[in-house]
């Protein structure tokens, strides 16, 4: 999300389901991309990594890789959907968001039903691990670790370091 070639590169590990994940989304998110993300300063990567204990992460994970897959607006559209409506995820919910959003529905049911994002997800899973991320979310900004669903103020800290060097 944001322009690719900002100076600063937030890289965000998180689970849909997870409720520091989705506080980070509602209290934090809002602020960092009006600050940052919208005036090209800073661009957020956006890398799954669904817990083991959370039921509907993978899934979740795969509906919004699924969407993109059609265009990649829809990516963020079912990314903003699953965070905004994280007490009500299932495979029926996704399927419905996906048409709400403007997706084909019946690739996106092929798409969710045969796994397509499964080992993407996974690879993420794993990428993350070895960067040493062990819970979620955990961010790393332009490499500098952050951990947790920290206020604004710590990200900002962090941002205009990485804007002032």
């Amino acid at each position: 999300l944001g322009d690719k070639n900002a100076k600063v590169t937030i890289i965000e590990f998180s689970d849909y389901q997870c409720p520091f994940c989705g506080r980070f989304y509602s209290e934090t998110l809002p602020q960092i991309k009006k600050d940052y993300i919208d005036t090209g300063k800073a661009r957020l990567v956006y890398k799954d990594f669904p817990l083991s204990f959370h039921p509907n992460a993978q899934k979740a994970a795969e509906a919004a890789r699924c969407a993109g897959a059609q265009k990649s607006e829809l990516y963020w559209k079912m990314h903003d959907k699953l965070f905004e409506n994280q007490d009500k995820l299932g495979e029926e919910n996704y399927k419905k968001w996906a048409r709400e959003i403007g997706a084909n529905g019946a690739k996106f049911d092929s798409c969710l039903s045969s796994g397509e994002f499964a080992d993407e997800v996974k690879a993420d899973l794993d990428y993350g691990g070895e960067l040493g991320v062990s819970g979620t979310p955990a961010f790393f900004i332009n490499g500098i670790p952050i951990s947790g669903a920290q206020p604004y103020n710590v990200f900002e800290q962090v941002i205009e370091a990485e804007l002032n060097k």
